[in-house]
């Protein structure tokens, strides 16, 4: 009796060892599966990263090429129009400038009103 007591628990230690086996087995191979699930998840990665980066690129030139035809370069009547403007805006700051910090009057109206005396004036005398 002690002999068949003693192959049962042979027997059903070698069952659990191979239940082991084959659990390790399992464990081992969805181990690899999920590895190789990484590598292939970093490699689309990389591959969409690098995807981005090219239609940034992409966007980026047709971003300048659409600038350059809503603006193109100044034509030169255009710049010295410009540069006149800029001549006349510094001529009249120091006008504007005490005006804006409450000294003075409001520019315009004082050189209209020059320019009205004056005109009455030389329409008087003549």
């Amino acid at each position: 009796m002690t002999s068949l007591f003693t192959q049962e628990i042979r027997l059903s230690k070698r069952h659990v060892i191979s239940q082991r086996l084959m659990l390790l087995q399992q464990m081992e191979n969805k181990c690899g599966d999920q590895n190789t699930e990484k590598a292939s998840q970093l490699q689309a990665a990389e591959i969409a990263f690098k995807r981005n980066l090219s239609l940034l690129k992409d966007i980026e030139a047709a971003e300048k090429s659409l600038q350059t035809r809503i603006h193109p370069l100044p034509l030169s009547e255009v710049v010295s129009l410009e540069t006149r403007y800029w001549a006349s805006v510094e001529e009249y700051i120091p006008k504007w400038e005490q005006f804006l910090l409450g000294r003075k009057p409001y520019p315009i109206c004082t050189e209209n009103q020059n320019e009205a005396e004056n005109t009455i004036q030389n329409e008087a005398q003549q």
